[in-house]
């Protein structure tokens, strides 16, 4: 250890030299926090999860038919079928699969109409398969999309992965508030576009109906009575026409319920030729009824047509209209897409309505909009899996320097001193220059991108104790060997650098070996990651940066307390 204590003293006894090691770790530093705005290290609440099951949500126009629904999702079963890692497959027409983990936001288990379906996939064993699920998405969602979706217009498929966090409606959500429903779904279509434009952004959705013309069928009780018939064999009639109807049931000894047997026209005699109101009449006109004197009488001379339009689905949230627009994030970190989509927003809606954005608070990327003609405000607000990773970083960073002030605290109580805590401080945050470079250097060991993810900042917290630990062990020692041996500073100071070099050392290898283990989960390998190229990074400021800080206090005189 002569040739370590040697060395630093030489650094100690140098002023250019101390001044260079202050100078490189200041650029060390402010280089590793480039990184986030060059996007050479990205963040991310929790990377992509694999899984052994994945879902695809089929959601074509509303008003389509069971038989459209199925055109679409046949075609997507088929895609998959020739995945050879998918095992199983489910297909859920007219309704939304068991509930899952997924689907707990997701709304699935409220899904009961025509125009829906969704697809269980199964795959082989996540630790038996070199493509992880998150892979594979990304791989066929593309595919799928361009082939499938233009067999119906309008419609949309999403493909659901398991998620590795906390369930969110999406990656994204814009909520669009506003009173005026037309307007509000106006500017929700808007957003929508802004959002299909952004780089990293995919299974962009509207959630909220389409609004369609439709024509209502009323039968004419007077005329029905005058004609000798009566309004249950019109309805029947409609009903079998149009939809089909229960005729009797069939009792099983395999089903607890009784079994619904239909009675319904063929396909040919179902289905209208054209989607007109002509070829509506043409088809009422077709069916006939006999009344109770053996007479036919024309079906459409007893109905009433009557053009309306549609009524949408109108959510609320916090006692306001909203419509939610939703985006996935395509192995992409979700803030980033955000700021640009946002940019992309506010240049897009300045023309025609007056923006007045949020304070730095919990909804500091929202904006509100104020039309320039009729004053009417409208909200845009941002949720789902991004607003939860700005929380847990936000939150994640109040229990940080929560954890700096209260060991600077008892480092001054300790220590009487404000420079020798703020040493110790210093060196304990200068680990993050490690926890950010060694994501960088990971990145290039995996297929996918390594992101920054709560789990490393989870790991860079539980740093700070070991990096103050290493600072302290050499505080002590080098007060101990000026008190009791009358040392000069800067000896006494390479003395307990490289006399409790070793110990440091020993202890990060332990750290690092132990940390080896979490670094190639997908969820907790940002923890793995942070401990261990935190641990090295602390090592090195320990020996040589927090030693050239001690050297320049005033405080290390341990002659009285400094105040």
């Amino acid at each position: 250890m002569k040739n370590l204590e040697n060395f630093i003293y030489n650094i100690l006894d140098s002023k250019a030299k101390k001044s260079l090691m202050i100078f490189a770790t200041a650029v060390a530093f402010f280089l590793s926090l480039l990184m986030f705005p060059t996007k050479m290290v990205l963040a991310k609440m929790l990377p992509g999860k694999s899984d052994n099951t994945f879902s695809v949500y089929i959601d074509t126009p509303k008003g389509s038919s069971i038989d459209q629904t199925k055109e679409v999702s046949k075609c997507v079963v088929n895609f998959l079928k020739k995945e050879k890692e998918v095992m199983h497959l489910e297909l859920f027409l007219g309704q939304g699969i068991p509930l899952d983990y997924a689907g707990l936001v997701k709304g699935a288990s409220m899904k009961q109409t025509e125009n829906v379906a969704e697809i269980s996939v199964n795959l082989t064993d996540k630790h038996h398969r070199e493509e992880p699920s998150f892979l594979m998405v990304q791989r066929l969602r593309p595919v799928i999309q361009k082939a499938c979706t233009p067999l119906v217009r309008g419609t949309n498929i999403k493909f659901i992965e398991q998620p590795s966090g906390p369930p969110t409606l999406a990656s994204i959500v814009v909520e669009v508030h506003g009173n005026n429903l037309e307007k509000t779904r106006a500017l929700s279509v808007d957003v929508a576009d802004v959002l299909s434009e952004t780089e990293g952004l995919v299974d962009v959705d509207i959630m909220a109906d389409e609004n369609f013309v439709k024509y209502e069928l009323i039968p004419d009780k007077e005329k029905i009575a005058r004609s000798g018939l009566s309004v249950e064999q019109v309805n029947n009639i409609l009903y079998l026409a149009f939809e089909g109807m229960v005729i009797a049931h069939k009792n099983s000894k395999n089903k607890p319920d009784q079994i619904n047997i239909f009675l319904i026209l063929d396909n040919e005699s179902k289905r209208l030729s054209t989607s007109t109101k002509s070829a509506l009449e043409s088809k009422l006109s077709s069916l006939n009824l006999m009344n109770m004197r053996g007479m036919m009488v024309p079906l459409s001379e007893m109905v009433t047509l009557r053009k309306v339009k549609s009524n949408p689905m109108i959510m609320h949230k916090d006692l306001s209209r909203v419509v939610n627009v939703i985006a996935e994030t395509d192995m992409v970190s979700q803030v980033y897409p955000l700021l640009d989509a946002r940019e992309k927003m506010l240049e897009k809606f300045e023309k025609d309505y007056e923006i007045e954005k949020a304070g730095f608070s919990t909804y500091m990327f929202d904006f509100t909009l104020i039309d320039k003609k009729t004053k009417e405000k409208f909200l845009i607000r941002w949720d789902g899996e991004m607003k939860v990773t700005l929380d847990t970083f936000r939150d994640l960073g109040g229990a940080f320097i929560s954890a700096l002030i209260l060991i600077f605290l008892l480092l001054v109580v300790y220590y009487k001193s404000f420079a020798i805590s703020g040493i110790v401080l210093l060196g304990s945050f200068l680990s993050i220059i490690g926890v950010i470079v060694g994501h960088w250097v990971a990145n290039f060991f995996t297929s996918e991108t390594f992101f920054l993810t709560a789990t490393s900042l989870i790991g860079f917290i539980a740093l700070i104790g070991i990096s103050s630990r290493n600072s302290l062990l050499l505080i002590d020692f080098a007060k101990q060997l000026m008190e009791t041996h009358g040392m000069e500073k800067r000896r006494a100071i390479a003395v307990a650098a490289a006399t409790r070099a070793k110990p440091i050392a020993l202890t990060a290898v332990a750290i690092i070996l132990g940390s080896a283990l979490l670094a190639g989960d997908p969820v907790f390998g940002g923890l793995g990651v942070a401990l261990i190229s935190g641990t090295v990074a602390a090592v090195f400021v320990s020996l040589l940066f927090v030693p050239v800080l001690m050297d320049n206090a005033q405080a290390m005189n341990f002659d009285k307390p400094t105040y």
